[in-house]
């Protein structure tokens, strides 16, 4: 099969310059040296733009380490989960267990043999971190702890949290309960990305419950007004913990860091990975999915021509001040001919920063063309052996 390959110097020019890039990106901003990440005291960390995936640092991200109330992030996946397909609901009522009010640690201060909303357990376990309000959501979906936990190790399985293993809905301590930086990087990378409604409850500084005001753990959400997530956690065996999310700019970055210790040092370690990321990096969307980037010609076919595009958004994450550096490549099929359907593979698109490959994707047939009438197939046939003569 043969191949015809274009090159640019830069995307701008890529594919009749279809390239869209964020509104107010300046592409012309001066390069700026990136320096060696901030050094950081917890165990493990990772920072990860939400958008392109890119890691802009990281440290052990794949130890396993207790991760304490960072777990509440997967119940809560779980529960949003659930209330999306519409198996729950916000305002269905979950009775209270004697288990769920015997738990220990951070509570909501629900009472035994009571009901309470579902919104209620929800804000009680992200805001106010009840681990009380976390059991009582978990029996009432799987019917026991165990059960959700069974549950919330499938649900890290597909997600790719290949280094996870739940054991609880809460955090508490618990043999070979485990998680790492990656992973809880990837669980909230899709807390954001797949519950945009309900992730706005992680940025509520407060809730009362049963005339009991708590105040959210996360103390970035005073300190820095970009930062509107994710979750705490503490143990004396974990150390302290904090998962959070900031936006600035169009552009969304997850920092994770895990055994710190102490509750100031966690959130002065995050804020210097976020600093670090919005100072010295960029985030561009450059194409979008199902959208016309090239027309070719087909052989053969009714149409004599067919758009290509790509099946998902391309993000990429790069130094500040090296859009104008990056280069693009496409590779197409010399020849193609109908019929062809829809979503064919038919090339390649792949951006470099200079040697490096940053993002890549197949170039896809954006709609169905069928096989042409016997005079068009004549003629092509005619003009493909000419064409093919030449080369």
């Amino acid at each position: 099969m043969r191949y015809l390959t274009e090159k640019t110097s830069t995307p701008t020019a890529l594919l009749a310059g279809l390239l869209l890039i964020l509104s107010g990106v300046a592409a012309a901003a001066p390069s700026i040296p990136v320096p060696a990440p901030p050094q950081i005291g917890a165990t493990s960390y990772i920072l990860l733009d939400h958008a392109s995936g890119e890691v802009l640092a990281s440290q052990n991200v794949d130890q396993p380490i207790e991760p304490a109330s960072i777990t509440k992030l997967m119940t809560s996946y779980i529960v949003f989960s659930e209330l999306k397909s519409g198996g729950l609901s916000l305002q269905e009522m979950v009775p209270v267990s004697e288990k769920a009010w015997r738990t220990e640690g951070s509570k909501m201060f629900i009472e035994v043999g009571n009901q309470v909303k579902v919104s209620d357990l929800l804000k009680g376990m992200i805001v106010q971190s009840g681990n009380d309000a976390s059991v009582a959501l978990a029996e009432h979906i799987a019917g026991s702890e165990d059960t959700f936990a069974a549950l919330m190790n499938q649900y890290a399985a597909s997600l790719g949290m290949s280094n996870s293993n739940f054991l609880n809905a809460t955090g508490l301590p618990a043999p070979e309960h485990l998680t790492t930086a990656r992973d809880i990087a990837i669980l909230s990378s899709a807390l954001i990305r797949d519950f945009p409604d309900y992730y706005k409850w992680y940025s509520e500084k407060e809730f009362t419950f049963n005339e009991i005001r708590q105040h959210n753990r996360n103390n970035l959400l005073w300190r820095d007004p970009a930062v509107d997530g994710l979750k705490t956690g503490h143990t004396s065996s974990a150390g302290y913990c904090l998962a959070a999310s900031a936006q600035r700019g169009g552009m969304r970055l997850i920092s994770v860091v895990m055994g710190s210790a102490s509750e100031n040092s966690r959130a002065d370690d995050s804020q210097k990975l976020l600093n670090y990321g919005f100072r010295f990096f960029e985030t561009h969307q450059l194409y979008r999915a199902g959208e016309e980037l090239s027309r070719v010609k087909v052989w053969k076919g009714v149409d004599e021509e067919l758009g290509l595009g790509i099946a998902g958004d391309i993000h990429i994450t790069i130094p500040s001040g090296q859009y104008e550096n990056l280069r693009a490549e496409t590779e197409v099929m010399s020849v193609l001919t109908a019929p062809l359907a829809a979503g064919y593979e038919v090339g390649s698109l792949r951006v470099f920063l200079g040697d490096e490959l940053k993002a890549s994707s197949p170039l896809l047939t954006l709609n169905e063309v069928e096989r042409g009438g016997f005079w068009r197939r004549m003629s092509d046939s005619i003009a493909l052996w000419f064409h093919d003569f030449g080369e």
